[in-house]
């Protein structure tokens, strides 16, 4: 008997259309700059040219190189098209990785989407301010998104589980703190697989570009500064949130503090999270809650957020993060020059949406899922546990 092949409905099927015309449309009026993409595009020609990979700037914003080396070598492909043609390129492939990522996000949540239901959410995904964002100006997030849900939800036991987040972690930093996340969980071997793929990308660039390879791991990766300036709104991690309230471009401790205590509530309730899926997104969320910068388009984890819920049927929730993640409040306060740090208090909520919000889904967690991942006996809420357990150690 031959299988029955389900396809879209007509209907879903205008819809993604429609989205997608209105958003290239949107594109040619805007002149679509996609400067992140040029400056990939720079630094696969350092690599193959043999140029300073950390020494040049381009675009009129003036912007550097960030990325390891590993990640410069995989750029070098976008060399070989003119730009218009590599910004369609990059534009379709996006568009295809973002209706990876809903697949996965639906795999995430235990919910399989079936053709038209996928086409359907990639088309209002596509909506979503850091989505949006990540398009526009050319970005990967989407991809390593990809690579890291796809990784943490293969079944267990799978040939190589872990490599594609340590190659992740290779190409940006921050996915690394997934393997700590698997430590937590008790998932040792995934977690040795990780780091290993990910030294292996290490390996690999230093093997290809030594000088470039010395020069970031010794001293750009230091650099924070190059990455941009951490207070501007575009920045909404909760440094940039302090450093807006606080009027100050550096707020040192009144960051750092806050972030430690952070990291430590966020991982604690990702390690004692009764769903995977809970565990991931409670990780994905600290790391951008804490990182000193992340820009807008970082936070494309709204889209597995949002897949969770949905199935959960927290539909009251999901609909406030479809709402915080498309009004683009941050956009509508005063962020030219050094407006920013100037910003009224009342300004300050629309300039810090989305640390804001997951701050406050963090807080609520353990009551919005109606069990505590704490143990029985700490059901006073995580932040009373932690206290009770640094008190415990102390003593």
């Amino acid at each position: 008997m031959r299988k029955r092949t389900v396809t879209p409905s007509l209907p879903a099927l205008l819809l993604l259309a429609l989205s997608l015309a209105s958003f290239v449309t949107l594109c040619a009026l805007r002149g679509a700059p996609m400067a992140d993409l040029l400056v990939y595009r720079a630094e696969g020609a350092a690599v193959a040219h043999g140029t300073d990979l950390y020494g040049f700037t381009v675009t009129e914003w003036r912007l550097p190189a960030t990325y390891p080396p590993f990640a410069a070598v995989l750029f070098v492909p976008t060399i070989w098209l003119p730009v218009p043609a590599l910004k369609a390129v990059f534009l379709a492939g996006n568009v295809l990785l973002l209706a990876a990522l809903v697949a996965l996000s639906a795999r995430l949540a235990a919910r399989p989407l079936p053709p038209t239901a996928l086409c359907t959410a990639t088309a209002l995904a596509l909506w979503l301010e850091p989505v949006f964002q990540t398009l526009l100006f050319g970005q990967i997030n989407l991809a390593l998104a990809c690579l890291v849900l796809w990784d943490l939800t293969r079944p267990p036991g799978a040939r190589a589980r872990g490599a594609a987040l340590g190659i992740a972690a290779g190409v940006k930093l921050t996915p690394a703190v997934f393997v700590v996340y698997l430590l937590l969980r008790g998932r040792v071997r995934e977690a040795a697989t990780a780091v290993a793929a990910f030294a292996g990308t290490v390996a690999f660039g230093a093997a290809l570009l030594p000088a470039a390879s010395a020069d970031f791991w010794t001293r750009r990766l230091y650099e924070t500064g190059r990455v941009g300036k951490a207070w501007i709104v575009d920045n909404q991690s909760l440094r940039g949130l302090l450093a807006r309230a606080l009027g100050d471009p550096a707020p040192g401790p009144a960051w750092a503090l806050p972030a430690a205590a952070v990291a430590v509530a966020g991982l604690a309730l990702a390690a004692r999270a009764r769903r995977d899926s809970h565990g991931v997104l409670l990780t994905a969320f600290t790391v951008l809650l804490v990182c000193p910068i992340s820009w807008t388009h970082h936070w494309v984890w709204c889209v597995p957020l949002l897949a969770v819920l949905l199935t959960e049927r927290r539909t009251r929730t999901a609909a406030l993060v479809a709402l915080v993640f498309t009004a683009r409040t941050m956009w509508l306060v005063p962020h030219e020059g050094a407006l920013d740090l100037e910003l009224p208090w009342w300004q300050q909520p629309l300039a810090a949406a989305y640390p804001l919000l997951v701050l406050g889904l963090l807080i609520t967690y353990d009551s919005m899922i109606g069990r505590s991942p704490i143990p029985s006996n700490e059901q006073t809420g995580t932040l009373t546990w932690l206290s009770r357990s640094f008190r415990s150690a102390r003593r």
